[in-house]
């Protein structure tokens, strides 16, 4: 089994202070010497400065300082190098998520904020909270927070005619070149929610796709594929305001054209009045 840069370093940190502890009271009973004076030989004995000023006279001292270097210098080194691997893991994990961030990104550029335009517009409770989705260029990060919590049991309810069905169709059909090679992203797996909303999405696709006609579905049929787009939308509105927030904290000028296209506002434009 393979033990994290995380454990490594906790298992490091708990053996070289047990080994402090170990040597200072034992120097103290060894060698009679003060508690600072111990301390301080073990920590110049351990991180290999040495100064030379107190070393050990007796023989028990000698034998404990020796124990001391052979184990003390490798558990010390043992610590930083998990140390610093443990950064350069958290450092590569950031550029993966900002990779991933870019990702996500061009997915509502190209098709994200259409497909939640075109599914919030079957959403007959979306009065309900439109205003105050619509009205996201005024959110502080208690806001995002509050309407995230909010929209997780939010009761949606769809009212769709075949061609409602049949736009919803066009529109994951035509971009599904560019769904796949999303899904062919190696930065995926970093990004669980993101990834259970591209399987939703493809899912809902292939359903409608297996259709030979979205006209005249019996109510049963109806009510399973508003389950899928169901699905689809509540992952897709969270992934929304998580996008949202990362635009409004790290790129405020994308943010600026992100509310002004805002799906739920319908006055939104992208020219700026």
């Amino acid at each position: 089994m393979t033990i994290s840069p995380h454990l490594r370093v906790r298992i490091g940190l708990v053996a070289l202070g047990t080994l402090f502890l170990c040597s200072v009271f034992g120097f103290m009973y060894a060698e009679n010497i003060p508690f600072a004076d111990a301390l301080y030989f073990s920590v110049v004995t351990v991180t290999t400065v040495g100064y030379g000023d107190i070393h050990p006279t007796t023989g028990a001292g000698k034998i404990l300082a020796t124990i001391l270097i052979l184990s003390g210098v490798c558990t010390f080194t043992i610590v930083l190098t998990s140390m610093t691997e443990r950064l350069l893991n958290a450092r590569e994990k950031r550029e993966r998520l900002q990779r991933l961030n870019m990702v996500i990104g061009s997915f509502f550029s190209e098709v994200g904020t259409k497909l939640l335009f075109q599914i919030s517009s079957l959403d007959t409770n979306l009065p309900t909270v439109q205003s105050r989705l619509a009205n996201c260029g005024k959110w502080q990060a208690k806001d995002f927070a509050g309407v995230r919590q909010h929209m997780l049991n939010y009761p949606f309810e769809a009212q769709h005619a075949g061609n409602d069905l049949e736009e919803l169709k066009q529109l994951l059909q035509t971009h599904t070149p560019f769904l796949m090679r999303i899904l062919e992203n190696p930065n995926m797996a970093e990004h669980e929610q993101f990834t259970d909303l591209m399987w939703a999405t493809f899912h809902l696709k292939e359903e409608l796709l297996n259709r030979s006609t979205l006209t005249d579905l019996p109510k049963t049929d109806l009510k399973h594929l508003s389950g899928d787009i169901h699905r689809v939308y509540k992952l897709l509105l969270s992934q929304w305001i998580d996008y949202m927030q990362h635009l409004q904290t790290d790129y405020p000028y994308l943010f600026s054209l992100a509310v002004r296209t805002n799906p739920f506002d319908k006055t939104s434009s992208a020219v700026v009045r």
